[in-house]
């Protein structure tokens, strides 16, 4: 049993729990349950859990029961009148968090906070969330549940073992390199449907960057090109897709190879850096009005996915082939004309070099530093084909700091990279 500042709390924050979703359900205007019965039913939960320890698991049954049992009376009433249909959200609700109540006593305080803060959320957007699965179209939610279902019952039985020349293909780890790269963009575009297109600036950014960066400075491209947007936001907005990229590299670092992610860190911050501030100082100068999102493509398309598979394979292979049989300085030319459209593939096809032992890191954060130069100067090439001078300019002031940046990491990279070194070991000491 813990002790009396561990009681109290635990049933502190079961208490909080409590009052936040009955806070919400109260102003829904719901009769069942409110904000005193809600902080009721989760402190409950809590003390049930406590004794339980002592006298068993059936009384958080009884307990879960007796909660059941009151919302069925509650309703009794309605069921007599023929008014019962509007939905058993708040009965739910109630059973849940008896269930939080119950899991802060016997589990981790921080997954019952997560459980009982989402709860109260979802309660809360409703309107938004019935708005999402209407702005959702039927090929929207096919290419989700297609991925989903394909993701989720194909990738647990793909072999996780190197096949072919090189020894580099593993069907296992291509298809889930696949999953995180749409995971990632669904995720976006998901968000860019709950927010609608009347998004501001920074969100416009931030949601064009994590479904497509490119795509995102296409549109804005076009738009500025017939004055649909001022040049002035079509440059911050694609800025700002531009800087969320880096967070979606060091994402997809993460994943393919965590012991590398440390090591890309620091140059990768350096070049988010090197694109934010100038951005900052753009943002000064620009208006500072809302923009409106710019219709994005749904990225779960089963032909977009398999579509990306196949790059990262194709350039897998041939990162592999150019240092197996070329050499290492090779490998600049192949990220800097992979970087050119795709930043995913070269960066996940660097991280499983880099994770596999095949090249070093300090390598490895170079090819990305140069992959990444190269997709900033390509977008400028849109840009100035799309849009013009006046865009275009605007976005070489931009992206110059970053790229000039990038080119000293990339040259000096064999000298700095020690410096990053032993940054990396003494925040890790």
């Amino acid at each position: 049993m813990p002790d009396s500042l561990q009681l109290f709390e635990t049933l502190g924050i079961s208490l909080g729990l409590g009052l936040l979703v009955g806070l919400q359900r109260e102003r829904a205007g719901t009769r069942l349950a409110g904000l005193r019965t809600f902080p009721l039913i989760s402190v409950f939960g809590t003390m049930t859990g406590l004794l339980s320890e002592g006298v068993g698991g059936w009384l958080l049954a009884a307990g879960f029961l007796s909660i059941l049992g009151l919302a069925v009376v509650g309703n009794l009433h309605k069921i007599k009148l023929g008014e019962l249909g509007g939905g058993l959200t708040t009965e739910v609700a109630m059973l849940l968090m008896y269930t939080v109540g119950a899991y802060l006593a016997l589990g981790s305080w921080e997954i019952g906070v997560a459980v009982g803060a989402c709860t109260a959320a979802l309660l809360q957007f409703k309107p938004e969330l019935h708005g999402l699965a209407a702005r959702l179209g039927d090929e929207d939610l096919r290419g989700i549940m297609q991925f989903v279902l394909i993701t989720f019952v194909v990738l647990p039985i793909l072999p996780d073992q190197t096949y072919g020349p090189l020894d580099v293909l593993n069907p296992f780890q291509i298809w889930l390199m696949v999953a995180v790269i749409v995971g990632i963009s669904t995720v976006g575009y998901v968000s860019y449907k709950f927010f609608g297109r009347n998004a501001g600036i920074i969100l416009s950014g931030i949601l064009g960057g994590a479904v497509s960066s490119t795509a995102t400075t296409v549109s804005y491209a076009r738009q500025a090109a017939t004055s649909v947007t001022t040049p002035g936001l079509a440059a911050l907005v694609i800025a700002i897709a531009s800087c969320f990229v880096y967070v979606r590299v060091l994402i997809e670092v993460a994943v393919a190879a965590p012991d590398f992610f440390l090591s890309a860190l620091t140059p990768i911050l350096v070049m988010f850096l090197l694109t934010a501030a100038p951005s900052l100082v753009h943002w000064r100068r620009a208006t500072t009005g809302g923009a409106a999102l710019a219709e994005l493509k749904n990225p779960t398309n089963l032909r977009t996915a398999i579509g990306f598979g196949c790059l990262y394979v194709l350039v897998l292979w041939i990162m592999a082939a150019a240092k197996e049989y070329i050499g290492a300085d090779s490998l600049y030319s192949v990220a800097g004309i992979s970087g050119l459209t795709d930043l995913d593939a070269i960066t996940l096809s660097t991280a499983r070099l880099v994770s596999a032992g095949r090249i070093e890191a300090v390598l490895g954060w170079r090819l990305l530093v140069l992959a990444i130069i190269s997709n900033l100067a390509f977008k400028v090439a849109i840009v100035a084909v799309l849009s013009g001078r006046q865009l275009a300019w605007r976005i070489t002031t931009i992206f110059a700091p970053a790229v000039i940046g990038g080119v000293v990491l990339v040259v000096f990279g064999s000298t700095i990279g020690p410096y990053f070194a032993d940054l990396i070991s003494s925040i890790q000491h």
